[in-house]
């Protein structure tokens, strides 16, 4: 056998010094049909490329209860509102936006086996619950409920002369029927000026702690800055929500109170393109 055979032969992984023709054959099939190469089959697949999927929910496509005493705007399904195509997105449930009027709330209400956080936007919120809190929560203030087996809790707008704006977002547990937990906690705004400051994270730390593979992040951006957010798995995705001004989010304009759900990608870009608040909600795509 030449040289120039020999080399053929074996970056094909056909017939060698030392190997015979019928084994040749056997693992290759017969030697005058297609020939296959082998030796590739234990090494790793190519990695797939993953293209950014997104949904945009424009603020004024939002759903709206006006009670009176109450303005919600609902992102997501909730009491008499219900679209099929934004019942969640991943493990984000509820997204309500809402206004209560002065010395006004709602009164004691159950919840079990979801994952609450409040963050009110003007305004001071007095809770009580039945695990015996009784707090105020206050602009810059975030607060969490693991409702777990069961709690009750009452929300009222403290405020005799002022209304008091708040977010109140709902996301699916990753563990059912724990015990219920109550917390809240104070992020200073100039903490996030420029930056996307972490307030709910599964471990907690220096943020509020979550029953949930979920990060919530703050950030106070002044108008041409930009950054960008990397996922922290794979299998989670982004909902970005305006809070005031504008900014551009994975490549796609946002105005006050538009949010946008992006999934399949590692990271997604952020530019400011006035003085903004943004509200950004990594969660499970699946859970």
């Amino acid at each position: 056998m030449d040289r120039k055979t020999f080399l053929r032969n074996t970056l094909l992984g056909l017939t060698a010094v030392g190997v015979s023709p019928a084994l040749s054959a056997e693992k290759n099939g017969p030697a005058d049909g297609p020939r296959r190469q082998v030796g590739f089959e234990h090494l790793p697949p190519m990695p797939q490329e993953r293209t950014m999927k997104h949904v945009l929910h424009l603020a004024d496509t939002r759903g709206q209860a006006d009670h009176g005493w109450l303005n919600s705007r609902h992102t997501f399904s909730f009491a008499n509102y219900h679209h099929p195509e934004r019942i969640h997105f991943g493990a984000l449930r509820v997204l309500n936006d809402d206004i209560v009027a002065a010395g006004r709330g709602f009164g004691l209400h159950p919840h079990d086996n979801m994952e609450i956080v409040s963050i009110p936007l003007a305004g001071d919120l007095e809770h009580r619950d039945s695990m015996g809190n009784v707090q105020v929560i206050r602009h810059h203030d975030v607060q969490i409920m693991s409702a777990g087996t069961g709690i009750q809790h009452s929300e009222f707008n403290k405020n005799p002369d002022a209304e008091v704006r708040f977010l109140q977002i709902w996301v699916f547990p990753k563990k059912r029927d724990i015990r219920p937990r109550y917390d809240q906690k104070t992020f200073l705004p100039e903490d996030r000026r420029n930056r996307l400051q972490v307030v709910v994270a599964p471990e907690g730390g220096d943020a509020l702690a979550i029953n949930q593979d979920a990060w919530f992040s703050l950030g106070r951006l002044d108008k041409g800055f930009e950054t960008a957010y990397a996922l922290h798995a794979p299998q989670n995705g982004v909902y970005a929500f305006v809070l005031e001004g504008s900014a551009t989010v994975g490549g796609i304009a946002l105005g006050r109170r538009d949010g946008l759900g992006m999934w399949d990608t590692d990271s997604i870009s952020v530019r400011a393109d006035a003085d903004t608040e943004l509200l950004l909600m990594e969660v499970p795509m699946t859970w």
